[in-house]
């Protein structure tokens, strides 16, 4: 293109149709929380017994303690908005290969009954409309759908 006698080039980058296959385990605690998701609906915690710390997702060892854990808790499916970020740009999303739709919510949450932070979906998309404090709860994929992966966790709505 010419402009004024400025040539204007533009860069198109493309993936093309690579294809990344890959397998890999989650481990026995990881596979123990997503069978949970995928199985029941629930959360399931794991809690340091040196000091009481209540792990979500599940984890091997406590970060502060360096204690190993075994101790399987159950959590709520509800708990509280943390912060949380209102993205307005696409992209392919790694867990599925496809666009994601804009604007969506992401989210920090505190589940009850939990000393540690999930990240995943929010429902809401106006940020007028959430602030820290305000009370979630994870809305499932319905039975018989769930894969035992995150994204059996549709998103959290605010309750």
């Amino acid at each position: 293109m010419s402009d004024g006698g400025v040539k204007r080039m533009y860069l198109v980058v493309e993936s093309g149709q690579a294809e990344q296959p890959f397998r890999w385990s989650a481990g026995t605690y990881g596979s123990r929380f997503l069978t949970a998701i995928r199985d029941d609906g629930t959360f399931t915690g794991i809690k340091c017994p040196k000091c009481g710390h209540v792990y979500v997702p599940l984890r091997r060892v406590c970060g502060p303690c360096f204690t190993e854990m075994t101790e399987l808790v159950p959590v709520s499916n509800e708990g509280t908005l943390v912060t949380f970020s209102v993205v307005s740009f696409g992209f392919v999303d790694p867990s599925t290969g496809k666009h994601r739709a804009v604007p969506y919510g992401y989210a920090v949450i505190k589940l009850d009954g939990a000393d540690s932070y999930l990240i995943h979906f929010i429902d809401e998309t106006d940020p007028a409309k959430m602030k820290a404090g305000d009370r979630v709860r994870a809305v499932f994929e319905d039975e018989g759908e769930r894969t035992g992966s995150m994204l059996d966790i549709k998103h959290f709505e605010l309750v």
